[in-house]
């Protein structure tokens, strides 16, 4: 037996809600087989980044190294890369990689803290994100890659265009930070086409995690084939399933990434 091989190339959260832990869960939760090459260790809860330690540069290349020698590895999701030298040794490492790559443009956590050094910003733009096959950003992260802000959806639909001529990379822009009623999220294209997801908003959840866990489906799909509409079209229903369906200890919130099909 055989599983479609992903390898996540993220940080690693404690608190297992977010970064590599999160995109192990996901992975194998769709049918996907993960692999890690951890960036950074990152002590972290819901709500707080106290430390960030970054791993050496040509570490995180070797396991990436190892991982495409050992494994038919079918697509990767880069996450957290917090410096310019590791999104330096993560370019060198997948100079030859022939597989779909999608990558969540990890500027900011959910709390607030930066996980993006402000001299990895112009790396992003200039060499990570014309390689990708999609782009992840969440608003806050669409802006500092646009340098405009995006206050709503009539603004996403005009973003969404710039991002993919200025990058050459389609770009999903996800509408959940917007706290509407309704969350709803629009892939751009490179052909120009453009497809909408909705899905209600979940109030009262104070998750984390949940960008990393969409991107990793979204990489999960495309490793067993899926083309990208269909591939964040399933990505999107887990995501809000593990939302819907979260889990929680006293005020500590966590995505619910095994929670049945038919919740």
């Amino acid at each position: 037996m055989t599983l479609p091989v992903v390898l996540t190339i993220a940080g690693s959260d404690n608190s297992a809600g977010a970064g590599a832990q999160a995109d192990l869960k996901t992975i194998s939760a769709l049918g996907g087989y993960a692999l890690t090459a951890i960036t950074c260790v990152v002590a972290e809860v819901p709500g707080k980044v106290s430390a960030i330690q970054p791993i050496a540069p040509e570490i995180v290349a070797e396991q990436i190294r190892l991982s495409f020698a050992a494994f038919p590895v079918a697509a990767v999701k880069t996450g957290m890369l917090y410096s310019r030298e590791i999104i330096e040794a993560v370019l060198t490492a997948l100079a030859d990689a022939r597989c779909p790559l999608v990558v969540d443009p990890v500027m900011i956590a959910t709390s607030g803290d930066p996980l993006l050094r402000d001299d990895a910003i112009a790396l992003y733009r200039e060499r990570l994100l014309p390689l990708a096959t999609l782009a992840t950003p969440n608003l806050d992260e669409a802006r500092v890659l646009l340098d405009d802000p995006i206050a709503d959806l009539d603004a996403m639909r005009l973003a969404g265009p710039a991002l993919v001529a200025k990058f050459g990379a389609a770009f999903l822009l996800k509408g959940g930070h917007l706290r509407s009623a309704v969350a709803t999220d629009l892939l751009f294209l490179r052909d120009g086409a453009v497809h909408e997801y909705s899905a209600p908003f979940v109030a009262g959840v104070s998750t984390h995690g949940t960008g990393c866990t969409y991107a990793a489906a979204i990489a999960t799909g495309l490793a067993r084939g899926f083309a990208l509409p269909a591939a964040v079209g399933e990505a999107k229903q887990f995501v809000t399933r593990a939302i819907a369906n979260f889990l929680r200890w006293g005020s500590t919130d966590a995505l619910h990434h095994f929670a049945p099909r038919n919740f």
